[in-house]
C-alpha cells in the first residue's frame, strides 16, 4: 500500500475522484489485505477540493473513535517528494487554528506540547525513531504536521521494510499511543478546562489589577503524589509548584500581585497592586528547581522558556519583564541572567536572595 501511494499520488493531477493516486487512497478504508492489529483501521487523506502537498493515511483504533483534528493517532505521512514516509505518533492540529492561527504560534504550541507528551515514552524504544518528520514542503499543514509528531519512524519508499518489520514498528508505535493518551490525559486533569485554548494566544490577557492582590493566584497542590507505573507506585515531588506557591505569597507581601489563573504555560505573573501601578507592567516568572545542586540545566531552560513566551505571548502589548525563579542560589549564572536581560531570585533558607534587577524592583531585600 504504501509503495502504492508512493509511486502513483500526483499533486499536480488534481484531487477528482479519477485520479490514480487519489483512487489509492480513497480505496485504502475498505482494503482487506493490509492485515492491521486488531480493532484498527486505516483511512487515506489526498485533499478535497485541493490536493494535499503531503498525503497521508490515518491508523486509528476502531473503539476510541479519535478525531484526527484534535486528538492522538498514528499516521503514515509522506514527504511532499514522496521519497519518504513517516509513522508518525501525531496530535491534532486543526482545532488550534481559530486560537493560534495556522503559522509559528501553533507550530510553538504543539513542539512545547509534544515534548511534554514525549517525556512519558521509554528512552530505549525510541532508538531508531526521531522526533520530527522532514516533510519537505513550507506549506502551514506539512510544517504543523511535523510539529505535532511526538515520535516517528522514517522510511525511504524506494526500499521499504518488509511487511513483518512494518507490522513490528506498528506495534510499537500503538504502545507509545497507549502510554502518551495516559501522559495527555494526566496533564489535561492537571490543569485548568481551557489551558490549550490560550496557549500563545497573540491578544493577551486582560491588564485590570484585582482587589485581593492574590485572587488571580491558584498554585498546584504542592503534595506529594502517587503515580502508577508498569504495576509499581512511585511518589514523586511536586517542587516545582511548592516553589512557585512560595514566592507567590511573597511577592504578595512585596506588593505584588502573583496570577497564575488563565496563564498557562507561563509558570507565574506578577503585576503590581496599589494606586501608583501602571496596569502594562507585567512580570513574567519562569520557575526551575536546581537538581542535585547544579544549575545550569535549570538555566539554560529558563532562558529558553522565558524568551519562546515573550515571543509568542506578547506580540500585541507590551513586552514583559523577565525573571528566573530558582529553588537555590545559581552563583556565576546570576550575572550571566542579568547580562541578558533577566533577573534572578533563589529560595536562600526561610528568605529570598535575588540579582540587582530583583532588588532594584523590591523582589528581594538588599
Amino acid at each position: 500500500m504504501l509503495s502504492e501511494v508512493a509511486s502513483t499520488y500526483d499533486r499536480t493531477a488534481g484531487s477528482r475522484r479519477e485520479v490514480r493516486g487519489q483512487q489509492v487512497l480513497r480505496g485504502v478504508a475498505s482494503r482487506t489485505d493490509l492485515a492491521l492489529p486488531p480493532g484498527f483501521r486505516a483511512k487515506g487523506h489526498g485533499g478535497q477540493t485541493t490536493p494535499a502537498a503531503t498525503p497521508w493515511i490515518g491508523i486509528f483504533d476502531e473503539h476510541g473513535d479519535p478525531d484526527p483534528k484534535r486528538d492522538l493517532y498514528l499516521a503514515y505521512i509522506f514527504s511532499a517528494d514522496l521519497r519518504s514516509v513517516a509513522l508518525t505518533l501525531q496530535q491534532g492540529i486543526t482545532w488550534l487554528e481559530k486560537r493560534l492561527g495556522k503559522g509559528v504560534a501553533r507550530e510553538a504550541h504543539l513542539r512545547h506540547h509534544a515534548d511534554r507528551l514525549r517525556r512519558a515514552l521509554h528512552r530505549q524504544e525510541r532508538q531508531g525513531w526521531v522526533d520530527e518528520p522532514e516533510l519537505r514542503d513550507k506549506a502551514a499543514r506539512p510544517r504543523a504536521y511535523e510539529a505535532a509528531s511526538v515520535i516517528a519512524k522514517i522510511y525511504d519508499t524506494s526500499a521499504l521494510p518488509g511487511d513483518v518489520a512494518l507490522m513490528e514498528d506498528l506495534l510499537i508505535a500503538i504502545k507509545q499511543l497507549r502510554r502518551v493518551e495516559e501522559a495527555d490525559r494526566i496533564w489535561w486533569k492537571s490543569d485548568a478546562t481551557d489551558v490549550l485554548e490560550i496557549s500563545y494566544e497573540p491578544d493577551g490577557h486582560t491588564s485590570r489589577v484585582p482587589t485581593d492582590p492574590l485572587a488571580g493566584f491558584r498554585p498546584k497542590d504542592s503534595g506529594d503524589y502517587v503515580a502508577e507505573i508498569k504495576a509499581r507506585q512511585q511518589v514523586k515531588k511536586r517542587s516545582h509548584e511548592k516553589l512557585i506557591e512560595d514566592f507567590g505569597h511573597h511577592a504578595c507581601d512585596r506588593g505584588y500581585n502573583p496570577i497564575t489563573e488563565m496563564q498557562h504555560p507561563r509558570d507565574l505573573v506578577l503585576r503590581r497592586h496599589g494606586a501608583a501601578a501602571d496596569p502594562s507592567d507585567e512580570w513574567l516568572v519562569e520557575a526551575k528547581v536546581v537538581r542535585r545542586g547544579n544549575p545550569t540545566t535549570a538555566v539554560r531552560e529558563a532562558v529558553g522558556q522565558l524568551y519562546e513566551y515573550r515571543h509568542f505571548l506578547y506580540r500585541r502589548q507590551p513586552e514583559p519583564y523577565l525573571i528566573g525563579l530558582f529553588s537555590e542560589e545559581i552563583g556565576a549564572y546570576a550575572p550571566y541572567l542579568e547580562e541578558q536581560g533577566i533577573a534572578s531570585i533563589w529560595r536562600a533558607g526561610t528568605e529570598w536572595g535575588g540579582s540587582p534587577r530583583a532588588r532594584a524592583w523590591g523582589m528581594v531585600a538588599d
